[in-house]
């Protein structure tokens, strides 16, 4: 029998989603600025460097502060960014989920996890990297030569001299990015634990872990090209070598050629390993304190109904 389908609270997806992002953003940021940098040094025309190269000269040149470079505008972001997803991914499954079961088909979860995305990307994640993808790419100038220092004197300084366009650089590519990241994420992650708890059990945190991470190794190889082109667009020279998105992707296969859309592959699947694994257990442990909580509170009332 399948076991019965979760009713997520609205606030309560908010509120684990927004700790899980947090959590993951600030623990695995390294291995995004590294493959940021990666990113960045193909689309400069130059020998693209490998993930240990990049954090050994990073660490001598900054120490290991420079390996968050940017990662006040992630970690904001990705609070940000999973707390719209899972309130849009669990209030979108219940819509549309089968009125009989209450389970979700595979392309009825392909479809939340679609617009859980978009939505994602059009009011969070568009901004936030847009910004770190600045900061991280000014914190490659001498010392002298950079003109951000820091996230709010940075974003301030992009809407100041560009407006909103500048902090949404790159809309499409990265709405694009964000609704097949999700699509492929939250299906792939809900179909394993539909099948590991299909006989009324409940999954310990080594299993989300696993679950998770598995997620996230499947997006990274049906997503990367999405998230190279989204970052080529994001660049300050993006205006000057592309027209559009589909210009810049275009341009990179004739000029680069197909490897180049995996390029910064091994930095992003370390990090979506780590963070598929981070973002579902503690979404799903937070959900459990947030569910324990109400139901202690909820016992409280009625006991002092009870004896008043």
């Amino acid at each position: 029998m399948a076991a019965p389908k979760r009713k997520e609270k609205p606030l309560n997806s908010l509120i684990a989603g927004t700790i899980s992002g947090a959590v993951e953003g600030f623990a695995t940021y390294p291995t995004e600025f590294v493959k940021t940098r990666a990113q960045f040094a193909v689309a400069s025309g130059s020998k693209p460097p490998g993930p240990i190269e990049i954090v050994r000269t990073t660490l001598a040149q900054n120490g290991v502060r420079g390996l968050y470079s940017g990662c006040s505008a992630l970690v904001v972001g990705n609070a940000a960014k999973a707390g719209v997803r899972f309130l849009s991914y669990d209030s979108i499954k219940l819509a549309v989920a089968d009125k009989t079961t209450g389970q979700l088909s595979l392309p009825r979860s392909i479809l939340a996890g679609f617009i859980a995305g978009i939505s994602e990307g059009l009011f969070a994640v568009t901004p936030s990297e847009a910004i770190k993808t600045r900061l991280i790419e000014d914190g490659r100038k001498p010392k002298a030569e950079r003109r951000y220092h820091g996230l709010f004197s940075g974003s301030a300084q992009i809407l100041r001299e560009e407006g909103l366009a500048g902090v949404y650089r790159g809309l499409g590519p990265t709405m694009i990015r964000q609704g097949a990241n999700s699509a492929v994420r939250l299906t792939t992650y809900s179909t394993l634990r539909g099948i590991a708890t299909k006989d009324g059990r409940k999954t310990s945190s080594v299993e989300t872990f696993g679950m998770g991470a598995i997620a996230g190794i499947v997006t990274v190889y049906c997503t990367m090209p999405l998230d190279v082109v989204k970052t080529r667009m994001q660049s300050a020279e993006a205006s000057k070598n592309y027209t559009g998105t589909l210009n810049c992707a275009v341009t990179m296969f004739k000029n680069e050629g197909l490897r180049r859309f995996w390029k910064g592959t091994t930095p992003r699947l370390t990090r979506l390993i780590l963070s598929g694994g981070i973002v579902f257990t503690i979404y799903e442990n937070t959900l459990a304190l947030l569910d324990k909580t109400e139901q202690v509170a909820k016992e409280k009332v009625a006991e002092v109904k009870t004896h008043s």
